[in-house]
């Protein structure tokens, strides 16, 4: 009897022992991986199972577990996981980031060297719905700054899907089941052509992930483990660029890519610094806003996806502010516009109000700014807007990027009926209550339109 009892505690001891052993395992793991992050303690090594110590930098999760060179770091569904190193096919005329450049990136992008993107920011990515889907030819929409972005590059996916190649114009049916090859060719596509333009037709640089850390942290620059190992690749021409792109597409489209930041990047080292400066005025010096928990884009940034230049405002030209100082407005038009509706784009204040540059497009494709919500618009006729004749009775096709969202809404929209003169005396409050924002965005290009929504209910 004895015995057993001595047998059942000794038994005891060693589960206890055992589950001891595992839960410090355990703990040693969550450990490395926040000391990875910087989260943690300093001690950024492990020890494997031969007793030697390895740094996180050469496991695959920051676990102590070696994984072969180039397989990334973090598993791509970390929170704020760090991108996995590019897969780069060349090397030729690329060269990595200096001090100097991570330090004039974050004076353009957040006016200082102390801020660094958020999460929402770090998750971002361009990733496409279901292929042979209602939505196949969308991205999915992320929340916050990002939001303006992706919805931006949405109208150049849709450039190229509709009216790229043959001339010839698409229905949206046709156009709404699109393969995977199809959207990575139009995600290639529009990404190089954004970045061609943005180099004023001349060169694009492109920036990738290495494994290689060339900056150190220093008292006036913080590193965020992901700006410090950037390569910059430059191309000289527009279909070099775009095949570029689409070789190494993953770095933009893969969860845990950080692929929206690297188009941002990608972006500002094609305008060049220099030319940044000359786009900007006294009333945009950096293109990134704080807010709650984050950043948002400055007009800026979204000029520069559309026209090529970071020009801060939205009206036409040049124009002198309240205190005669110069600011910069839109000065070509872009194949893709722009439309905004809202308190301040409602407001009479004439630098507020979008001019005919963005309001009137080469191509029937607008983003659309809805009270800070960002929206793509668009036509399937190339001509809508070529001919005046077009613009009686027409279809519009409008996708909102929220997730409830399962198919392009379809809008009629008639510019010749006279139902809106029942209401031509009511004020601004009545119309509001009236009608959908989205109707009241349509009406700042085709004032006294009527929109019909062909049987959806009326959202946004």
């Amino acid at each position: 009897m004895n015995l057993e009892v001595s047998n059942q505690e000794k038994s005891s001891q060693g589960l206890d022992l055992e589950e001891i052993t595992r839960k410090i395992s355990f703990l040693d793991k969550w450990r490395e991986i926040f000391s990875y992050h910087g989260l943690g303690t300093n001690n950024t090594t492990s020890q494997n199972h031969e007793g030697n110590y390895i740094s996180a930098d050469e496991t695959e999760d920051g676990t102590g577990t070696p994984q072969p060179k180039g397989q990334g770091h973090l598993p791509s569904n970390s929170l704020c996981s760090i991108p996995k190193p590019s897969i780069i096919s060349s090397k030729s005329g690329s060269f990595p980031i200096s001090l100097e450049m991570a330090t004039k990136l974050r004076q353009i992008l957040f006016g200082n060297t102390v801020h660094v993107f958020s999460c929402d920011w770090k998750k971002a990515h361009f990733r496409f719905h279901e292929s042979f889907s209602d939505l196949s030819f969308t991205l999915e929409i992320g929340k916050g700054g990002v939001q303006s972005i992706q919805m931006a590059v949405q109208g150049s996916i849709i450039k190229h899907l509709l009216f790229t190649g043959n001339g010839k114009d698409c229905k949206c049916h046709s156009f709404c089941a699109i393969s995977k090859q199809e959207q990575e060719q139009a995600l290639a596509s529009a990404l190089a052509g954004i970045l061609w333009t943005a180099g004023a037709a001349q060169k694009a640089t492109v920036c990738l992930v290495t494994e290689n850390t060339y900056i150190a942290s220093t008292l006036d620059y913080s590193r965020d483990n992901f700006t410090e190992r950037l390569c910059l690749f430059e191309l000289l021409e527009k279909e070099s660029t775009e095949k570029f792109i689409y070789d190494h597409l993953p770095c933009f489209k893969e969860e845990g890519s950080h692929g929206v930041i690297l188009f941002l990047y990608s972006l500002i080292f094609s305008r060049t610094f220099e030319r940044l400066q000359e786009d900007l005025d006294v009333s945009t010096t950096h293109l990134l806003q704080p807010t709650a928990g984050g950043f948002l884009c400055r007009q800026a940034v979204l000029n520069m996806i559309l026209t090529g230049r970071a020009s801060p405002n939205v009206f036409n030209g040049c124009q002198k502010g309240k205190t005669q100082e110069l600011l910069r407005g839109v000065l070509t038009r872009s194949e893709v516009g722009y439309l905004q509706w809202g308190k301040d784009a409602s407001a009479d204040d004439r630098l507020s109000q979008v001019g005919s540059m963005l309001k009137t497009p080469k191509l029937p494709i607008w983003l659309c700014n809805i009270n800070g919500n960002y929206s793509v618009l668009f036509s399937t006729n190339r001509q809508l807007l070529s001919d005046w004749k077009m613009e009686h009775l027409f279809d519009l096709f409008f996708y909102s990027g929220k997730p409830s969202q399962e198919k392009p809404v379809h809008l009629t929209v008639d510019t010749h009926s006279h139902h809106w003169e029942r209401g031509q005396h009511e004020d601004e409050h009545t119309l509001r209550r009236r009608h959908s924002p989205v109707e009241m965005v349509i009406r700042t290009k085709w004032r006294e339109a009527t929109i019909n929504w062909n049987g959806t209910v009326p959202f946004f």
